[in-house]
């Protein structure tokens, strides 16, 4: 898809520094600034699910999220929105399912596996979260990740084992 042109350009960018700074108000005045014909641009429909998921609205998000992945099913954070949405929503089940699709297609985001460790130790499926929290490992930098999941409250399951 075609980068856009002034002045809708300008308004995305106007409404990713109002996300940034943390006026969302301001963010939808100008996302809703941009031409009609360029309301479902995939620049257009990233930002509107970073400015819903740092509102915690994950309901709107699910289907500007399969709005991205119908135009561009190689985007990986896309799917993660997706899900990531899904769990917040407590459809954490569906939103594993959705997510392990994924793997294949992008078989070098960790962000993938370290998502479905989270969803798989939230489910009660602990080993899973293990094996997939591994295969995360093996994609990213280790250290990272480890350090992340100690903090994650999605994760915390693991930590509580014998």
């Amino acid at each position: 898809m075609n980068p856009l042109a002034p002045p809708d350009s300008h308004h995305l960018e106007a409404a990713e520094g109002w996300i940034e700074l943390g006026n969302f108000s301001e963010a939808s005045e100008e996302l809703a600034k941009i031409s009609p014909e360029f309301h479902a641009h995939s620049a257009v429909l990233a930002l509107r699910i970073m400015l819903y998921g740092k509102q915690k609205q994950w309901e709107p998000c699910i289907p500007i999220a399969e709005s991205l992945i119908a135009i561009d099913p190689n985007c990986p954070s896309s799917w993660i929105s997706r899900s990531f949405a899904l769990h917040e929503l407590k459809r954490t089940q569906e939103a594993f399912d959705l997510l392990l699709q994924a793997t294949d297609r992008f078989p070098d985001e960790e962000t993938i596996r370290y998502n479905l460790a989270c969803y798989c130790a939230q489910l009660g499926r602990l080993e899973d979260a293990k094996a997939w929290l591994h295969k995360a490992y093996d994609i990213g930098d280790e250290t990272t990740i480890k350090l992340r999941a100690l903090d994650d409250p999605d994760l915390q399951p693991l930590w509580r084992r014998d």
